[in-house]
């Protein structure tokens, strides 16, 4: 606690999660420290799809797992795991399955649903707060289908959007290429999904709200926390890889996949892993875009962000220290180019990033089970832009006292 009487958080992990958390204390009235082993926003928040996905989709469920075997033999295919790495991921995997059990799936879409219903109000909210409305575009994104046998096997997903009350639309023919010029008349079907916003610039919105903390008196500490502790006094300790330590009232853990080992060395090991992610920044496209577009059956995205068009997706299980293989991304391109012929590689850069996956889909958003003072925010896989604004208000809701709208029992980290 501050002489002043306020009480101190830090937050280890200076990616989309930990800004907007750090922010939002800090506006409560915490003193905030951000701590991250390099500059803020250089993670998964520096290369993600720029979108904020509305229409969530449990990816445990029988629907997906099914099509695993046949991705995993695909050398193009959505899913590619390196052959090195299977037995450390049969754990997880099995869980992944389980998750996908009829009951259990009801639970986690109920469970992210419930954060979408909110999260762009909540972005918006963030967004107005540092005077930055404008880094959120007006338009929608497109799923596209290029056969009927695509658009029906994707009939579950449009379910769910029904079920759960979110606005889409059925698009067919030349209507398609009346939302979005640039697409292949080859498309057969397109659904619009007009709340599905995009960012743009996903990196620079990092940096306006770690900046935005620090003019509210949050500070940045540059360094890789290890582990936590409770000091005899009673605070909670962040001990640094380097030897120093720092001590507060409360630590957030929102770190991303690197979270698990803090999450180890605490004694309640976490089933969180790295699907890698690959993305291609194209500052010189040849066409312009209105809308973001998202290819469900080949599992890739592209949004007009950053400047330029990016090109982004799939999922590579290969662990944390595997270099990254650049055949990934330029695959995605090709897809993208049959989608969208006039699109051009000029001026362009690849990208890996480590998105971390929990094997049942939600976060954990959640008071530590072993440790008092100790808060979780970690495993939004796909879906941490999107869940970030809400994220931070639920869990500076629990933290300052305040019941918060949404049931947290499904986020709570001791639920596996």
């Amino acid at each position: 606690m501050t002489e002043d009487g306020k009480q101190t958080v830090i937050v280890v992990g200076a990616g989309i999660i930990g800004a907007a958390i750090g922010l939002e204390l800090q506006r409560r009235g915490r003193q905030v420290t951000i701590v991250d082993k390099t500059e803020p926003g250089r993670g998964a928040s520096f290369g993600n799809m720029a979108s904020i996905a509305l229409d969530f989709a449990a990816s445990s469920g029988p629907s997906t797992w099914r099509k695993i075997p046949k991705w995993l033999l695909d050398p193009e295919g959505p899913v590619w795991l390196r052959p090195a790495y299977a037995p450390k991921i049969l754990p997880w995997f099995l869980r992944f399955i389980a998750a996908g059990r009829p009951s259990r799936l009801k639970e986690i879409e109920d469970a992210g649903m419930a954060l979408s219903a909110r999260a762009l109000d909540d972005f918006r909210a963030m967004l107005d707060e540092i005077g930055a409305p404008e880094l959120m575009t007006e338009e929608g994104c497109l799923a596209i289908y290029e056969t009927e046998a695509e658009f029906a096997s994707d009939r579950g997903h449009i379910a769910l959007m029904q079920r759960y009350g979110f606005e889409h639309k059925v698009l067919a023919g030349a209507e398609i290429q009346d939302y979005e010029p640039a697409l292949s008349p080859t498309i057969a079907k397109a659904v619009l999904l007009p709340d599905n916003k995009s960012i743009r610039d996903p990196y620079h919105l990092v940096l306006k709200l770690v900046d935005a903390a620090k003019a509210l008196g949050t500070t940045f500490v540059t360094g890789e926390a290890q582990s936590v502790e409770r000091t005899p006094g009673g605070a909670v300790s962040v001990l640094f890889a380097d030897g120093r330590r720092l001590d507060a009232d409360h630590v957030v853990l929102a770190a991303g996949v690197r979270t698990r080992f803090i999450a180890e060395a605490l004694g309640e090991p976490i089933p969180l892993e790295t699907e890698r992610g690959y993305h291609t920044q194209i500052m010189k496209p040849g066409i312009s875009m209105r809308y973001s577009v998202i290819w469900p059956h080949r599992a890739f995205m592209v949004t007009p962000t950053a400047g330029g068009i990016r090109v982004g997706g799939n999922v590579e299980l290969a662990g944390l220290d595997a270099p990254p293989d650049y055949r990934r991304p330029r695959v995605l391109v090709r897809h993208a180019q049959r989608a969208l012929p006039g699109l051009k590689v000029e001026d362009a850069s690849d990208w890996m990033g480590h998105r971390p996956a929990l094997p049942d889909t939600i976060p954990i958003v959640s008071p530590s089970s072993r440790l008092a003072g100790v808060w979780y925010a970690t495993g939004h896989g796909h879906l941490g832009l999107t869940f970030s604004a809400t994220t931070a208000k639920l869990l500076a809701d629990m933290m300052t006292g305040i019941v918060p709208s949404v049931d947290m029992t499904p986020f709570r980290i001791n639920r596996y």
